[in-house]
């Protein structure tokens, strides 16, 4: 394993936190999870291998790690099928003044935060492979063995927005016993009624055909528009195209091909893992009633609905994020029952 780490400056945290919610009791994150870290926010870049193919992951968490601390909760952040691991999940917004990073901010609450291209995708490796569904998961099992030896943590938590909601749902069908709580954003299961998808399987012949799809930066602010103008900063999609561009204008089909064509590509029936499902408002590439056939099937009784009032698709980089921060957190910090019986 190569592990090249360097220390970075804590940045500023949002501290408020509205919330919009489904089927959620209002609660702020319970003081029985683990306490917050101090310290400066620490990163570190590390390397798995899925056979031939070299995998870049990344790590954000408050102070070096230190010999004989205990493990903090791990929390393994899943991208989507346009936007690489860092941009996605450690944005700076220049002039902004606010907090976009989600490694940040759950770093500082305590969280080894972690997160990974998948490949094809920003310093991973470029294949003739069209990065699907199932090699996401591929890559997951690749990397998890790393965080695993970093940490001492054998079962992690999950957050997946978009196709990286795919990736983790079928992760956790795949590794069961690999996954501690898992958060699928911006999901889809059927994907029927879907306007996006409706849209994007105008593409579907090309995404069959084809193994990358050319992505520039007019595409990189569709991403923003395309639900509901306005919800939000315009300068993020900016930023975002700054941080991803370098990477190239193609990414990978894989996603796009399974979204229009093979879903579902989850069971809902062997997701053993306790689940959040978090929609925003006006996302359109599920319906309500699409995500509530899947929670319904769900078998844990453990499962919360999240509706983010106001949001879209990029709930984790819109005016809502701290909302979502907000709900993650209160799930992942979830009490354990009382184990007092009469």
């Amino acid at each position: 394993m190569d592990d090249a780490a360097h220390d970075l400056s804590r940045r500023s945290l949002i501290k408020g936190a509205g919330l919009g919610l489904g089927l959620l009791a209002a609660a702020p994150a319970p003081a029985a999870g683990h306490p917050a870290a101090s310290g400066p926010i620490w990163s570190a870049e590390y390397w798995a291998k899925k056979g031939d193919v070299s995998l870049n992951l990344f790590r954000k968490r408050a102070g070096r790690p230190q010999a004989g601390e205990p493990p903090r909760p791990v929390l393994f952040l899943v991208h989507g099928s346009s936007i690489s691991a860092r941009p996605s999940f450690d944005l700076a917004v220049p002039g902004s003044g606010t907090e976009y990073s989600l490694m940040n901010v759950f770093g500082a609450w305590g969280f080894d935060v972690w997160t990974l291209d998948h490949e094809g995708y920003g310093r991973s490796a470029r294949t003739d492979g069209n990065s699907d569904i199932a090699s996401g998961v591929e890559d997951l099992k690749a990397a998890v063995e790393v965080v695993a030896r970093a940490t001492g943590r054998t079962r992690l938590h999950f957050y997946g927005g978009s196709s990286g909601a795919l990736r983790a749902g079928a992760f956790a069908m795949a590794r069961p016993e690999r996954v501690d709580r898992l958060i699928l954003e911006a999901f889809t299961f059927t994907g029927k009624g879907s306007p996006t998808l409706t849209k994007r399987r105008e593409g579907l012949e090309y995404f069959r055909t084809h193994h990358r799809r050319p992505r520039d930066r007019d595409m990189i602010r569709s991403i923003f528009t395309r639900d509901k103008p306005g919800t939000s900063d315009p300068a993020v999609a900016e930023a975002l195209a700054d941080a991803e561009l370098p990477f190239g204008d193609s990414i990978p089909t894989g996603t796009y091909l399974d979204m229009t064509a093979n879903l579902p590509v989850v069971d809902p029936a062997r997701v053993q893992a306790p689940v959040l499902l978090v929609r925003g408002e006006h996302d359109g590439i599920a319906t309500e009633e699409d995500l509530l056939d899947f929670y319904r099937r769900l078998p844990n009784a453990d499962r919360q609905f999240v509706v983010l009032a106001g949001a879209s698709h990029a709930v984790a980089l819109g005016h809502t994020r701290n909302q979502l921060w907000h709900v993650m957190r209160a799930f992942l910090e979830m009490p354990a029952r009382d184990s007092h019986t009469s």
